[in-house]
Formats: structure tokens, sequence, C-alpha cells
């Protein structure tokens, strides 16, 4: 987006201490051209921290920023077309025209025919720490899935990963000042307002809930499994000991996947020798418990909560 100084809610906004850092906000586009030219598609989805805020689509009727929580249509509600949502949805189409014209700059450079399908890709964001001062800023594209242009750790320059000297050449990137004002100023204004608007949901801790369950794989060996659901945020760490000793390398470990609820869902499992699963703890830190949690199969513990019946 290009950087404006906009304004999404009126009043000062007062940080306090309890809000637990860092926080960021993250736009990712998504350009697609389909085979043959045809289905051409932009989205955008933008984020604060593990939480889908708003979202566009050009495939829609009429294409427009769409709120994806609660609180935010409450805001659309309450402010209709203000600059926040008609700034936002502005520069939208606007990068769309750009990322079109990117994919079809590229498809010629490389000589692509019409008949494959191709990506070009953004992710922008920016980290503020717990007291609201900018910690980060991020900005790089994709095409076709690989790293193509990435703006500098210190927001000044970009940085190629394509063999090509002449890159600037072939696809259009914001100025880099441009899009360092936007990440140190327009970003973080913007992160910091949603923080305050939305603080009842991008800020609460939902402790997970744990069970470990218990699966024989053989007449000699069992696969001991510790599940975490429902949690928010995203950041968990599970971890199997032997006797108190870190099993990381012996265990097998999911990535943390969305619930489709905004909550988080995720397990890690470790394969013992049957009679010996007492010797086993699965260690369990989340923002939302109030220490460490520690789980050993058929052991109940004050906070832990059943499984549904659906988990295996």
């Amino acid at each position: 987006m290009v950087p404006r100084t906009l304004l999404l809610l009126s009043g000062t906004l007062a940080l306090t201490q309890t809000w637990e850092g860092p926080h960021s906000l993250t736009y990712f586009h998504t350009a697609v051209h389909g085979p043959g030219g045809e289905g051409y598609r932009y989205t955008v989805v933008g984020y604060v921290d593990d939480s889908e805020i708003l979202g566009f689509d050009s495939n829609t009727p009429r294409p427009r920023l769409q709120a994806r929580m609660q609180w935010m249509e409450q805001l659309w509600e309450e402010q209709g077309d203000t600059p926040f949502w008609e700034e936002h949805t502005r520069e939208i189409k606007l990068n769309e025209h750009i990322s079109r014209d990117n994919l079809n700059r590229l498809r010629a450079h490389y000589n692509q025919s019409e008949d494959g399908s191709h990506t070009w890709q953004e992710m922008t964001g920016c980290v503020v720490r717990s007291k609201g001062s900018f910690l980060r800023g991020f900005s790089k594209f994709a095409y076709d899935g690989t790293d193509y242009v990435a703006l500098n750790e210190d927001l000044r320059s970009w940085t190629t990963s394509a063999s090509e000297i002449s890159w600037n050449n072939v696809v259009r990137v914001p100025d880099a000042d441009v899009r360092r004002v936007f990440l140190e100023d327009t970003c973080v204004h913007w992160l910091l307002q949603l923080l305050e608007k939305g603080k009842g949901t991008l800020l609460r801790a939902d402790p997970p809930k744990t069970q470990v369950t218990h699966h024989p794989t053989s007449d000699h060996e069992v696969t001991l499994k510790c599940w975490a659901l429902g949690f928010y945020p995203a950041d968990i760490t599970l971890t199997w000991q032997r006797d108190g000793e870190d099993l990381t390398q012996d265990m097998e470990l999911v990535e943390t996947r969305p619930a489709g609820d905004g909550t988080f869902q995720k397990w890690a499992a470790v394969a013992v020798p049957l009679g010996e699963e007492q010797r086993y703890t699965c260690r369990v830190q989340h923002q939302g418990l109030p220490e460490p949690l520690t789980l050993r199969w058929g052991e109940k513990r004050m906070w832990a909560q059943s499984l549904s019946s659906g988990c295996p």
C-alpha cells in the first residue's frame, strides 16, 4: 500500500503495561494469472497477530474491503466509509493493477506462455513492542512461490533473489523510502488503534484444553500424544520429556493449526516402550496458563481439560 497517515479512530490512544507484546499487523496480497489469461484474481488478507481482521477479493460482485471480525463490523457500522475503509480499498485496487502488470511483465521476461498459471505475492507488515514503539518492519514479494525481491532490514533498499541485475526494470515495487515511512508510521498507527479497538478479542489469552492420549502400535511399543486445543494466541510450546530430559529430536510435532473458530490446535507425539509410559511427561507452555503445565498419561491436572471424543 502507498503510505498515508490515516485516522482510524478519534481520540488519543493510551497504551498500558498489560499489552504484552510484541504485536504485528500483516497484509498478504496474492495475484493469480489463470491459464490462457482467464481467471485473474487478486486477494488481500489482513492480520493483527494471529487474527484475520479484513479481506478483499476482486472476484466478488462489488469488490471492496470486508471486515472479518465482529468488532471490525461494528467499527464499519459506526464509521461507515471513513478514510480508513476508503483509502484501504483505493490502495488495494491500485495495487491490484500493479500486480497484474507485474505478472504480465514477468511472464514476458521469462518467455512464458498464456497456458500456465502464475502468482505474484506480497507480504508486508510491522511489529511493535509492548509499549507500542516500532520494533521492525518487513516487505517482500514472490513470483510463483519463489522469493523475488525483499526490503532490507534497515528498510532503506531492496534486495533481489533473482539472477537479473536489472530486476527493477522488470517489476514495479514501491520506493524503499516510501515503504519505510509506511512501515514505521502509518502501519504502526493503524496497528495500535486496531489493538485498542479490538483489545477484548485481540489481546485475550485463551488457555489450551490439554490431554495425553495412548495409542498402541505394537506388542512392545505405544505412542503417546500430547494435545492442545482451543488456545489463543497461536504461540505455544509442547515438549515431551523422559525422566525430566527433553526429547525434542525424538518426538513428532505438527505445526500449529487454526481450528476454524479463531483458536488454534497442536499436538506432539512420542513412541515409548510398553509399560514405561509413566516415565514420560509433556510440558505445555502458553500465555493463557498461570504456569507451565506438566501432563502424564492417565494423570489428571486441575486445569487440564478433556478433549472431545472426536480426537484420536
